[in-house]
């Protein structure tokens, strides 16, 4: 046999091995089994807390249509990508259409790992990798918000993805890259008041989804944590909320801070802006007197990063 021969018919069992592996990456891709850890205290998962965890989490905001308001969490509002346009889906408490069916484990499942009841892997504008971070209570405690809501009879719009970023199975390489799942650890080498105020931030509020760059392929770029982006969500402005003193909040006070996050105007007496009012009228003007602090005291740590591209006395 002569040499070419040779190294074609090893290039052949090298394909073949490589689809093989390739095929039994995804066989092996069963949904993961979720064990819950109940909050002691019932009033942690009561849909009253569930209401606020659900402004802050910004379900209801990206849930709902803008010209469709009284229909909170029917789905149906548009996310315009590179990858194409995602609309977000029917998370109401309607059996049929929203999910009004699923299990306590369906919905840590979907928020932990990024799964929906049948296994699926779901799309990563649904921001799962800060919500992985969430604990069971808090979970639990949205579920129980959205139950206790009226249900909305709508179908969910099929997203309008390019080629190949609608196939469902890549997903699961994407993770791989980006995605990190399980609930917020504290960093020891932090007080407790930081380490509430990085879980809002990080977990719950998802800041760093819209304040952070991101990848070609869609991942977060960690190395600029929080340090904006200029054509961010929608093409709006994500600013500066690093500490840098020229591009970021460096130059911001607490009361400056604290007073946009509550009253959603900037220390030069503007509004806001669409994106950011709704997470202001919704979420951050809810927070209490302790989570708003922490809130601050994360902020006001976050290590200098400069970028003039998106300047925080710009942004919001």
């Amino acid at each position: 046999m002569s040499i070419n021969a040779r190294i074609a018919r090893l290039s052949i069992v090298f394909i073949a091995l490589c689809t093989l592996a390739f095929v039994g990456f995804l066989a092996i891709d069963s949904k993961e089994n979720v064990e819950i850890t109940h909050a002691l205290n019932p009033a942690l998962t009561s849909a009253e807390r569930g209401e606020f965890l659900l402004g802050l989490a910004g379900c209801v905001s990206c849930h709902t249509e803008p010209t469709r308001k009284e229909a909170q969490l029917a789905g149906g509002r548009e996310l315009k990508t590179p990858f194409g346009v995602f609309f977000a889906p029917n998370i109401s408490s309607d059996i049929e259409h929203g999910i009004g069916a699923w299990s306590s484990e369906d919905f840590i499942r979907a928020l932990r790992h990024g799964r929906s009841p049948k296994g699926e892997h779901y799309f990563p504008a649904f921001p799962y990798v800060a919500y992985t971070r969430m604990t069971d209570g808090d979970m639990l405690a949205i579920q129980t918000a959205i139950m206790a809501r009226p249900p909305q009879n709508q179908p969910s719009k099929p997203h309008a993805l390019n080629f190949p970023f609608n196939q469902r199975w890549g997903v699961k390489f994407w993770k791989l890259l980006h995605f990190r799942e399980g609930a917020y650890t504290e960093d020891s080498n932090q007080s407790d008041t930081w380490n509430r105020g990085a879980y809002i931030a990080e977990a719950v509020a998802h800041c760093g989804e819209c304040h952070t760059e991101r990848y070609p392929t869609g991942g977060l770029v960690r190395s600029r944590w929080m340090a904006g982006v200029k054509n961010g969500l929608q093409g709006e402005t994500a600013p500066n909320l690093t500490q840098d003193p020229k591009t970021g909040l460096g130059g911001w006070s607490d009361e400056d801070i604290s007073f946009l996050l509550t009253s959603g105007l900037k220390i030069n007496g503007d509004v806001v802006g669409s994106k950011m009012y709704e997470v202001v009228e919704n979420g951050t003007s809810k927070l209490q007197k302790d989570d708003l602090e922490a809130l601050l005291k994360y902020l006001k740590n976050l290590p200098p990063i400069h970028n003039p591209e998106a300047p925080a006395a710009q942004g919001f």
